[in-house]
């Protein structure tokens, strides 16, 4: 067969599966397993430091973790040696959006190499059909933080 056989065969086979009945799982039915699934969402992705940043939450229920992600901005070059390390500030705040209370911030200094990174910022609770905003900055002589913003809101 040749490769466009091959694709259509391919196409055809998704989309019986496609057009099949979706099986739903017990668990998912109940409303006690809802609340303990988590949901991972993420936002835009933001260039700082020379680098790629971007932004995602955790939920579980009501409670609402943000992690930023810290990666190289592109592929190095073939051949290319590989980036020296480079000493980051990173700044993660968390606030329920309307709640008049401050942001729970977290500055911490990272070492990033290669490999994409993540930083964890504090959990906090917050009522059902809150917004949760979280904001990541990184810093890295000379560059200024440029922060990226993600916010969920909790559906409960």
């Amino acid at each position: 067969m040749n490769r466009l056989a091959l694709l259509a065969v391919g196409v055809a086979g998704l989309t019986v599966v496609a057009a099949g009945p979706a099986a739903a799982s017990p668990a998912a039915a109940t409303p006690a397993a809802a609340a303990d699934q988590t949901v991972t969402t993420c936002g835009n992705s933001g260039l700082q430091a020379g680098l790629a940043t971007r932004l995602c939450a955790e939920v579980i229920g009501t409670a609402v973790e943000f992690h930023g992600r810290v990666g190289l901005a592109g592929p190095p070059s073939p051949g290319s040696p590989t980036p020296a390390p480079k000493e980051l500030f990173t700044t993660l705040s968390v606030e329920v959006v309307g709640a008049g209370t401050p942001p729970v911030t977290q500055d911490r200094p990272v070492v990033f190499t290669s490999t994409t990174l993540e930083v964890h910022g504090p959990a906090i609770t917050a009522p059902c059909g809150a917004t949760v905003r979280g904001t990541f900055g990184v810093a890295s002589f000379p560059w200024s933080a440029r922060p990226v913003v993600h916010e969920v809101t909790l559906t409960c």
